[in-house]
């Protein structure tokens, strides 16, 4: 089943509407405080929103617009994963699954072998008998996801599934995810690049309460429109209007590059490219690169086998060797350089 919802949280200063198609996963992307645990809240029945729909197919979970509906959490056809397991530490793996069908006046003997069958299709039927305090984080979270499976929600809502895990479990579960996700209607909650880009058909960039962008996850995160997602696919984006093939940034800059067919000169348009396509200089290169930017190194940050060196605007990789002859701190004066072929210029 589809989701549409429109929702108005004003005590949080939320306003949006995220559409979900039947069988695809959106992932949810924001900085801190930007709407989306409240999002996923609204649309599972733990907050009442002053206003908007959620309408889940046919069926109508919440409505403000007139005359009022709001069905409970339990009687949604929802299932939540959230960051940590929350299993019943009193009962069995094998009854911790089989709770929501039990729950929902499913016989005991059926709820178990629903149970069975979901814990095989996590990979997870040894832990059947154990009680969840002898579970590691990996296997809690495995069996998680075979409880919210086990309902057989219309729609599935993750919520940082993977944020408790350590860098070695991560990679499994997020297999895992990426295995029975495929074909079900799913919202993902999410701060890692990595989840949406092996996980989620479709973006919605949240900030500040509102919906910033959205669309196919590729092409969020390699044209992106907004700052959040452009700093999450690690690239270099300068807002502002276009003049010729020129984008004019903040305080004049100006960054020149390959412009999109559908771009028109006076436009808002955004310059988007990868840091490793930008010079560092002390003093200005011999020549005239048609970008050259002045700037103020605000951080240096180890990243893989090259330096990070960002400042107020723009980021660029350089390797140790490059930083230790430039002999760059923070606070230096430096001279960005960027070559038109490596910048895309699109609408805004």
């Amino acid at each position: 089943m589809s989701l549409h919802a429109t929702l108005r949280v004003p005590d949080r200063d939320v306003d949006v509407a995220v559409e979900v198609p039947t069988g695809r996963t959106v992932a949810l992307l924001g900085p801190n405080g930007a709407g989306k645990s409240t999002t996923l809240a609204a649309v599972a029945g733990l907050i009442r929103p002053a206003a908007g729909e959620v309408r889940l197919g046919e069926r109508i979970l919440f409505c403000a617009n007139g005359s009022s509906r709001f069905i409970p959490p339990h009687s949604r056809g929802i299932g939540l994963l959230a960051q940590d397991a929350r299993l019943f530490p009193h009962l069995s793996v094998l009854d911790n699954v089989a709770f929501g069908p039990r729950s929902a006046g499913m016989p005991r003997g059926r709820a178990r072998d629903r149970a069975r069958h979901w814990l095989a299709q996590v990979d997870a039927t040894e832990l059947a008998d154990r009680r969840p305090g002898a579970l590691s984080g990996g296997q809690a979270q495995r069996v998680a996801i075979a409880r919210a499976l086990a309902t057989e929600p219309h729609l599935l809502l993750l919520d940082e599934p993977l944020s408790a895990l350590d860098v070695e479990t991560a990679p499994s579960v997020r297999q895992l995810l990426r295995r029975v996700l495929a074909g079900r209607t799913t919202l993902l909650v999410t701060h890692d690049v990595l989840d949406a880009v092996l996980l989620a058909d479709d973006v919605v960039v949240l900030d500040g309460g509102r919906v910033v962008e959205q669309g196919p996850t590729s092409r969020v995160l390699t044209h992106p429109r907004s700052s959040f997602a452009a700093r999450i696919a690690g690239l270099n984006l300068v807002r502002g209007a276009l003049d010729g093939d020129v984008v004019v940034g903040p305080e004049g800059m100006r960054v020149a590059g390959l412009v999109d067919d559908s771009s028109v000169e006076g436009m808002d348009a955004v310059a988007v490219f990868s840091p490793a396509a930008v010079g560092v200089y002390r003093v200005a290169p011999q020549g005239s690169p048609r970008t050259e930017v002045r700037a103020t190194v605000t951080d240096l940050e180890p990243h893989g086998h090259q330096v990070r060196v960002h400042t107020a605007y723009l980021s660029a990789d350089i390797t140790p060797a490059a930083l230790a002859d430039l002999a760059l701190t923070p606070g230096d004066e430096v001279v960005l350089t960027v070559k038109a072929s490596e910048v895309a210029i699109y609408a805004g």
